[in-house]
């Protein structure tokens, strides 16, 4: 089972950050997956991602619209940048790219 963290944000920290954030948790649990979606919305962080969520992830999702706030938690860690748009409208989409990416490769 993946293990799957995201952060999300829009530049104006209202609907698109929660919408992805629902988006991405829907996508990755239909999966079978765990997820731990991070929102850095208007009214700050919330759900935040915490050292052990962070050491336990196998990919790390960020939107791309703007700047996630505190990123170098991340170093290390295979990170999936993504289009708010993108989170929102094509959950799926990525969750593919992700599988494939971790496969076993034969």
């Amino acid at each position: 089972m993946a293990n799957i963290i995201a952060v999300t944000a829009c530049p104006s920290g209202v609907a698109h950050t929660y919408m992805a954030a629902e988006a991405i948790e829907q996508a990755a649990t239909a999966r079978g997956w765990q997820c731990k979606v991070e929102t850095q919305g208007s009214i700050g962080l919330e759900n935040p991602l915490t050292p052990e969520d962070i050491a336990a992830a196998d990919m790390v999702i960020l939107t791309k619209d703007i700047g996630i706030k505190f990123e170098e938690r991340f170093a290390g860690k295979t990170v999936v940048r993504v289009a708010i748009s993108d989170a929102v409208k094509r959950a799926d989409a990525i969750m593919s790219k992700i599988a494939a990416h971790l496969e076993p490769t034969a």
